[in-house]
This record gives C-alpha cells, structure tokens and sequence, in this order.
C-alpha cells in the first residue's frame, strides 16, 4: 500500500513549475539550449550575468559573445561597432508598437 499524499506534495506536484516549466526546460535543452537557474544571480556591471536588475531580459553579454561567434570573419575594425548595433536593434523597446509591426521588425 503507497502512502497517501498530503496537500503540499500535491500541489508541488501539480503547478507551474511541473506541469509547464520543467518540460519547456527540457525541450529546449533537447535542442540543444543551455538552462541556468539564475536565483541567486547578482546585479551590476560586475554581476554575475551583467544584467542591471531582473528587469532586464537579454543577457547582452552572453549575445555579445554569440555574435562574436556566429561572426568570426568580421573584420576586427568594424566587428565591435556593428555587433554593438546588433545589440541595440535585438534589444530595442518595442511594447508601444503594435504587436504585429513589433514581430514583423
């Protein structure tokens, strides 16, 4: 005879965290994504992923690394310029425009 769950293993197993978080987690990692629990992650310029507060939801250093990568024959007088604009394109504030004319840019 198993024993019976209480409410707290209950919910924990029926939440957010089981039912949608864990297998998002683990279809991007099946194509080939990498996961980070970033709750003790530290703010700042110094801080442990550069973002300034939770706020902020692209990891500018690590796509400023990606880019580097994906662009390897970039001449290097031109290379931290356009991946600077890059950045700020990828990273432009787009919640005043239309949903539609936001994805299509």
């Amino acid at each position: 005879m198993s024993p019976t769950l209480g409410i707290r293993e209950m919910s924990a197993s029926y939440g957010e965290l089981m039912l949608v978080e864990q297998p998002a987690i683990a279809c991007l990692e099946s194509l080939g994504w990498t996961h980070a629990n970033l709750y003790t992650e530290t703010f700042g310029e110094h801080g442990s992923e550069g973002r300034e507060s939770e706020h902020q939801v692209v990891l500018t250093r690590r796509l400023r690394a990606a880019l580097s990568r994906l662009n390897p024959d970039l001449p290097a007088d031109v290379r931290d310029d356009a991946i600077g604009q890059a950045i700020d394109q990828l990273t432009r504030d787009r919640s005043k425009q239309l949903a539609v004319n936001a994805n299509q840019a």
